[in-house]
């Protein structure tokens, strides 16, 4: 019995130094998250301490919170719960979730919907545990000149081929910080936000 097993188990143990170096290299992978300053009124997605891209964004016209119908923009740490739009053309519009067939150019006049992508967030904290149910999402707005200004009704809006390559970089469960202040960035484990070799923001 044991002579037929010999070759089974010579066979897992050939696969275990693959599956130990595919475990390795997972960890090493440097995080990705996304940090938006509400001061700034800008995005950056930041990997292994380093920020790689960095948007304009709109915040909420009527401050921050987490209340139902305040139409205000919480703060604190949430995660990407789920994306929606994926290979939609740029401008597709979005009610309820789903493409209806329209596309808007930028700046269209007299028109505010949710176009191009969405990614929704889910708050992890008690001071914006109402984000999902809330809709608040990161998301492509029409609207691109006024976005670098607060005007939104709660959501953070981006222009929409910023937010296409946002899309393109975040996977679900990505960490969101959403924060009033702006210098240097904790990341925990002492690490820092750095952009272009140096400390770019904190909270």
């Amino acid at each position: 019995m044991f002579r037929r097993l010999l070759p089974l188990l010579a066979l897992a143990g050939a696969f275990l130094p693959f599956a130990s170096s595919a475990k390795a290299e997972e960890a090493a992978a440097p995080r990705t998250e996304i940090l938006i300053s509400i001061e700034e009124q800008r995005l950056r997605v930041v990997r292994g301490g380093m920020a790689v891209a960095s948007f304009p964004i709109s915040s909420s016209r009527f401050g921050l919170g987490d209340q139902f119908r305040s139409y205000r923009t919480p703060v604190g740490v949430f995660e990407v719960s789920s994306k929606t739009g994926e290979n939609l053309p740029v401008g597709a519009v979005l009610k309820g979730g789903r493409f209806t067939g329209e596309i808007l150019p930028p700046n269209a006049p007299g028109r505010d919907p949710i176009v191009t992508r969405i990614l929704r967030l889910r708050g992890l904290e008690d001071q914006n545990r109402q984000a999902k149910r809330r809709g608040i999402f990161i998301h492509g707005t029409p609207e691109e000149k006024n976005i670098g200004k607060p005007v939104s009704y709660g959501c953070i809006r981006m222009k929409s081929r910023d937010v296409v390559a946002l899309y393109q970089m975040i996977p679900v469960g990505t960490k969101v910080i959403i924060t009033t202040k702006k210098g240097r960035l904790s990341l925990g484990r002492g690490r820092e936000a750095r952009e272009d070799g140096r400390t770019a923001w904190w909270m």
